[in-house]
């Protein structure tokens, strides 16, 4: 079955980190660009990160930039984000998406075709 997996999401207080994981399963993700995705409570998803398949190209959207940064390990068959400085406008359901087709990417439209089932990351102290 192919799919994406997310890991990695927890309650956290306001000033911590966390480093969520993707894995792609049925199929290796190393030839594809894979995106990250949020959904807050009572709003639409918002595109947020994204990854070439050679990791040398990432974007991220203005709302992230200098607290989150993706990477990847295509020998692990997996991408991650890193999320420091978290604050409860961080709290929404993570998700990662590729669309098994591009291996670069300059925003995440597209992105979203294969979605993985999410994480949920909630910051409160």
């Amino acid at each position: 079955q192919v799919q994406l997996v997310e890991s990695g999401g927890g309650l956290v207080q306001p000033g911590e980190s966390l480093r969520l994981s993707c894995v792609g399963s049925g199929f290796t993700l190393d030839s594809y660009a894979v995106g990250w995705f949020r959904q807050a409570p009572g709003k639409e998803r918002e595109g947020i990160s994204c990854i070439s398949s050679s990791g040398l190209r990432k974007y991220y959207a203005d709302s992230v930039k200098g607290r989150f940064t993706i990477s990847r390990d295509n020998a692990k068959n997996k991408v991650y984000l890193e999320i420091t400085n978290l604050n409860p406008d961080d709290t929404a359901v993570y998700y990662c998406g590729t669309d098994r087709g591009r291996a670069t990417c300059s925003g995440t439209t597209g992105l979203s075709r294969l979605l993985g089932q999410g994480t949920q990351v909630t910051v409160s102290s």
